[in-house]
């Protein structure tokens, strides 16, 4: 029931915000709006903190207590007594309660740039994340005091209110994404994949990296699986200066710190020297024209193993496989999604890296998705494991002779027409069975039609070919024995034949008919 009231009450304020947004675009309404939400939070963290402070300086059994009106002013005023508690001192321009205060004045627009003005002013952490935009913006009077007024809802002032901001946070992010398209999965990743990803690689102690950094999500559910929130540290890279600035927020929202930087990963690595514990990622889909021949042929990014790998401007999807395992620990484990074509493809400088990643002993384990989990594309997609535990040491099992393959295509149960997701149970299900195949003294997992454990000479057999089906004991889909980003632009051309055929046989039919005349 609890999980039922939640979802009502998000849904309930994501309507309204709906019901607000008028001719503003939705790719554009949510820089609006998420930052409000944000400056909500920040400000009900700071009057909590301020009220906690004020008790403890009237208690006389409290630590704090001075009797001392002057020491209690400086104390109040101290940054440290926030910081210490994740908090920022929050300007009286950017207090909720002046905004709210100010909602209907013809210039609320302005006080809004002023309020995010001073906070970053006030607070380096918060530098970049707050542009002035309102002002500028196509946002009414109106609209912008709803706004406020939704987010002053008296749920809001609870002990757990900057909570129920978080998951107003997310659940609006995920909103975002669906409404924009293709365009949402820029910045999101749905969160039963998030879930599945950090319950295989079970992140426990050390650091966490993410090189396309998107919302954060990966984070902040890495942080929710380990029961030691301080034995995590959070690393990432994202190349969209707006989406930086949401990920930002959201994990500030969550308690998180996180060094989250600017810049494209593949042509501009912000983090060469770091090595990750686990690596957890969604990179785009299938990108063409990365700038594949930007790379120096001695980037030590494209050595796999004593094999060295190959690019194609065609497709970015095996540098970023590459690029993974450059940034792992010895000991790590990267888990990240990827278009189901990466498994099969021929394309030559792809199927050389995959056979390089394969037989180099990196390759753990591969697990296919069912449609539809993302509502922004319909290319199928698959998870990727690669490790560098693998040897047997570091308390795991020696299996660099073999690859676990996971088929989930027949998982999962319908959100709405568009959408999937993937029950608890099934998440636990592939988790249990990726962690059964790297402990030691297990029994390996092995059920017809969904997981086996197969050796890479059967690999081998089927010339490297990576989809589950083929080793679980499932038929393969048709639309899988050729890349879904090949098998487009053949059947496309194919029927531009068909078409010029067309075009000959009715010419030559009117000629006959004309003969007849």
């Amino acid at each position: 029931m609890a999980n039922n009231n939640h979802f009502n009450f998000e849904n309930e304020l994501w309507q309204t915000a709906v019901s607000l947004r008028g001719t503003v675009a939705p790719a554009e309404y949510k820089n609006y709006v998420l930052p409000l939400l944000f400056m909500r939070y920040l400000s009900l963290r700071y009057e909590q903190r301020y009220t906690q402070l004020t008790m403890e300086l009237k208690e006389p059994r409290s630590p704090y207590y001075t009797g001392d009106a002057e020491m209690d002013a400086v104390i109040l005023n101290d940054p440290a007594e926030y910081a210490s508690q994740n908090v920022f001192i929050v300007p009286e321009e950017a207090k909720w309660s002046y905004l709210r205060s100010q909602a209907r004045a013809d210039d609320i627009k302005l006080k809004l740039d002023q309020a995010m003005r001073k906070l970053e002013e006030s607070q380096p952490k918060l530098n970049g994340l707050l542009p002035p935009i309102y002002a500028r913006s196509n946002l009414s009077v109106d609209q912008v005091a709803g706004l406020i007024n939704l987010f002053s809802k008296d749920m809001f002032s609870r002990p757990d209110g900057s909570d129920l901001l978080g998951r107003a946070y997310m659940y609006f992010i995920a909103n975002f994404a669906s409404t924009e398209g293709n365009r949402g999965g820029e910045f999101f990743t749905p969160q039963a994949i998030v879930k599945l990803l950090v319950a295989m690689l079970a992140p426990s102690r050390g650091i966490v990296f993410d090189p396309a950094a998107g919302s954060g999500g990966m984070f902040i559910q890495a942080e929710a699986f380990t029961d030691n929130r301080h034995s995590l540290s959070f690393y990432g890279q994202e190349s969209i200066e707006t989406t930086l600035r949401l990920g930002k927020m959201n994990l500030m929202m969550h308690g998180l710190d996180g060094d989250i930087k600017l810049g494209n990963s593949l042509l501009n690595d912000q983090f060469p020297a770091l090595r990750a514990n686990y690596i957890i990622s969604n990179p785009p889909f299938n990108m063409e024209s990365w700038g594949a021949d930007k790379l120096d042929d001695k980037d030590a990014r494209l050595n796999i193993g004593y094999q060295k790998g190959q690019v194609t401007n065609g497709n970015a999807n095996t540098m970023w496989m590459m690029h993974y395992l450059y940034h792992l620990a010895d000991g790590g484990t990267a888990g990240f999604v990827m278009a189901n074509g990466a498994m099969t493809t021929n394309q030559g400088a792809e199927k050389h890296t995959r056979r390089a990643l394969i037989e180099e002993g990196f390759v753990d384990c591969i697990a296919q998705l069912p449609d539809k989990l993302f509502p922004s594309t319909g290319i199928p997609c698959c998870l990727w494991f690669l490790s560098k535990n693998r040897a047997g040491t570091h308390g795991y099992r020696a299996r660099r002779e073999e690859i676990l393959f996971m088929d989930a295509r027949q998982m999962g149960e319908m959100l709405n027409r568009r959408q999937r997701t993937l029950t608890d149970d099934e998440i636990q299900k592939m988790a249990e069975a990726y962690q059964a195949y790297r402990q030691p003294g297990g029994t390996l997992p092995n059920e017809a039609g969904f997981c086996k454990v197969a050796t890479l000479a059967e690999v081998r057999g089927h010339d490297y070919k990576l989809t589950p089906g083929i080793y679980v004991g499932t038929q393969a889909d048709d639309d899988e024995a050729e890349p879904f980003e090949e098998k487009m632009p053949r059947l496309t051309e194919e029927l531009r034949g068909l078409f010029a055929r067309s075009d000959e046989l009715q010419a030559a039919i009117l000629a006959d008919l004309e003969g007849l005349v």
